[in-house]
């Protein structure tokens, strides 16, 4: 098990519940939230290792905002299309990954490969 805990922020709740049973065994605790604000506190009071964040709830702003707040923070950004130009922009704003939020596989793996790649101190 994974010591990091994790944070989704997802506008399916369908798949964020889907990606929280998958994710559930390998990591301390994952928690689900429901705005960015919620995001940022629960972050903050769980010192998450990892945020899974659907950018079609979130700009690209609030991605350089998260990774200037909480040095160390991995953020895995996801989207429905794939939209190189946009996910470049979210590499450049300090996402480690970019998936399609179609492939829950390819979440899981990037959101693995992250924690197990640069584990942080949470």
């Amino acid at each position: 098990m994974y010591s990091s805990s994790i944070v989704l922020f997802h506008s399916d709740s369908s798949l964020a519940h889907f990606l929280m049973a998958s994710l559930r065994n390998s990591f301390r605790s994952i928690r689900v939230v429901q705005s960015m604000d919620d995001l940022r506190a629960t972050v903050a009071s769980s010192h998450a290792g990892v945020v899974i964040l659907d950018m079609e709830v979130a700009s690209l702003s609030e991605v350089e905002h998260l990774t200037n707040d909480f040095p160390g923070l991995h953020i895995v950004c996801i989207h429905r299309l794939a939209d190189e130009e946009m996910w470049t922009a979210a590499l450049n704003a300090g996402a480690e990954d970019v998936c399609s939020s179609t492939s829950p596989g390819s979440i899981l793996a990037a959101v693995r490969r992250h924690v197990i790649e640069h584990p942080t101190a949470a």
